[in-house]
């Protein structure tokens, strides 16, 4: 079973279950009787990892309000040293 959503004018949207592939474009209001339109939107991601739900509704907030930054932020991670070898000769030699 599929989960469809349509919006009624008056009563707003609404979600109806029927098999994939049976949904009509246009469907009654099950509080006002009257005529909704479908309403395409994305699948249920709720079954997701955390981290991929937060990202997309990050990804989400930014399109209508991106952040706004003054400056460019600090530099983080790693400081740039010597890269250890796996060649033991090579791990004899002079470093910089």
């Amino acid at each position: 079973m599929a989960t469809y959503q349509y919006r009624c004018a008056r009563d707003g949207v609404f979600e109806v279950r029927l098999p994939m592939g049976t949904a009509a474009p246009r469907s009654s209001c099950p509080v006002c009787g009257g005529e909704a339109a479908r309403n395409y939107c994305a699948p249920m991601l709720s079954l997701a990892r955390r981290e991929l739900i937060t990202a997309i509704d990050h990804t989400e907030k930014t399109r209508d309000e991106p952040a706004v930054v003054s400056a460019v932020p600090p530099a983080r991670g790693r400081s740039r040293g010597p890269v250890p070898t796996a060649n033991p000769a090579l791990r004899r030699l002079p470093r910089p």
